[in-house]
């Protein structure tokens, strides 16, 4: 325990508390999950052992060992919840060393040594095939990386409400019908894959949007994205689901450093200052697309999606983007997978290359299927600005900062909507 007394400060134990939630979260849940077969009772004493630590380290000093200190404290309260709903599962007295905590952790450790990296252990668990798509995707992300509840919501545009159901749902699915919590062998890896990518590319996702965290990226999260399918490549080699979107996430992580400004500000992709980009890792990605053929599936969609990112990555200025073809990209991707958002993406190739009105009328038609993204009224509003009706656009752009998460991406939207409000 470091000396309180020596002054242990507010922001010293800011550091070490979102230090010990990156490094220890995911880990926790996982060892609790196997000793208690509860992902409902795991998470929420993981969760009331960082709200200890954070009540109790200003005042004793951060401890030497804050991994051992929270699971002590995160099984302590499981163990409180279980006697309070008079289900113990053990009756062993609460004394707990940290001998004992190795020895449980040793105990419950999954038996998939073919899978070292504990994070990709992780998320190969909670991609359980007994489980809907859609709930392996949810569950592994509120697992893996403690994304709040609402953040989950808005990577699979779905309502608050909805993702809080779904995620209770999943955890009781998962305790009533004993499912376990194991990585599976070498020759069942291939039946998670959809899922596993799934997430993975969510979670990039994640990093990669601006947001309310400080510095307005979450860059640790698209690096550990990027950093887990790269595990995953080395331990499948040569599927190309996996070339294909590492390829993606690499084109599309080598802005990261010109996306806002020294003030947090949005910058767009033509403004950006293509000099500051990691060229090196948009050269490993057009390296690592010249290795995956035109194939099927999830492979495919990765692929198509990383050519027309590489479009924009090559492009020495922002007039030298092949509009034409990121569209015809987009078409072929859309054609696939009749995804909203693809059609989204594809109206904003199509209004660079041909003029707003053409990219307006691939709009028509989806406000159903995206009535909870404010990236359809933000690109509506974009248009019609463009396309000089100044009235509608202001009308969209209103819709859309109501629908927009706080951080850059509102500031942006409000500039763009004192714009379309200003005469002439």
């Amino acid at each position: 325990m470091s000396d309180p007394a020596a002054g242990t400060d507010g922001a010293d134990v800011d550091a070490a508390l979102a230090a010990a939630w990156r490094a220890h979260w995911s880990h926790l849940v996982a060892l609790l999950v196997g000793q208690f077969a509860s992902p409902d009772l795991a998470e929420d004493g993981v969760a009331d052992a960082f709200e200890a630590a954070a009540r109790t380290w200003p005042r004793s000093g951060v401890p030497d060992n804050p991994g051992a200190w929270l699971l002590t404290t995160a099984r302590r309260r499981v163990l409180d919840r279980l006697r309070s709903r008079a289900v113990h599962r053990r009756k062993e007295p609460l004394l707990i060393v940290d001998e004992q905590l190795r020895a449980v952790a040793a105990q419950t450790q999954d038996p998939g040594a073919h899978v070292p990296d504990d994070q990709l252990r992780l998320v190969l668990t909670c991609c359980h095939p007994a489980l809907a798509v859609a709930d392996r995707v949810a569950l592994t992300l509120r697992f893996v990386v403690g994304l709040r509840t609402q953040d989950v919501a808005r990577l699979q545009l779905v309502q608050h409400t909805a993702m809080s159901a779904r995620l209770t749902r999943a955890k009781r699915r998962l305790a009533t019908a004993g499912i376990a919590f194991t990585v599976p062998p070498p020759e069942r890896l291939d039946e998670r894959m959809d899922a596993v990518t799934t997430v993975l590319y969510l979670l990039f996702t994640a990093g990669y949007q601006p947001s309310d965290a400080p510095g307005g990226l979450r860059v640790d999260l698209a690096d550990e994205a990027i950093r887990l399918t790269r595990e995953l490549d080395r331990l499948l080699p040569g599927r190309a689901d996996l070339r294909a979107l590492l390829a993606l996430m690499l084109l599309q992580h080598s802005r990261r450093d010109t996306r806002l400004d020294a003030a947090g500000a949005l910058v767009l992709l033509p403004d950006q200052d293509r000099t500051r980009w990691h060229h090196d890792e948009i050269a490993q990605a057009v390296d690592l697309l010249g290795t995956v053929p035109p194939g099927d599936g999830r492979a495919e969609e990765y692929r198509l999606q990383a050519l027309a990112a590489a479009e924009h990555a090559t492009a020495a200025r922002p007039q030298d983007t092949r509009w034409d073809v990121v569209a015809a990209r987009y078409a072929e991707l859309e054609a696939r997978t009749g995804s909203p958002v693809v059609r989204l993406a594809r109206a904003v190739a199509v209004a660079e290359g041909a003029g707003p009105e053409a990219g307006l009328r691939l709009l028509d038609g989806l406000d159903a299927d995206l009535a909870h993204h404010h990236r359809l009224p933000a690109v509506r509003g974009e248009l019609l600005l463009r396309a000089g009706r100044a009235a509608e656009a202001a009308a969209e752009l209103e819709r859309a900062l109501g629908l927009a998460p706080a951080g850059a991406e509102q500031d942006h939207l409000r500039q763009r909507l004192a714009d379309a409000r200003t005469p002439g």
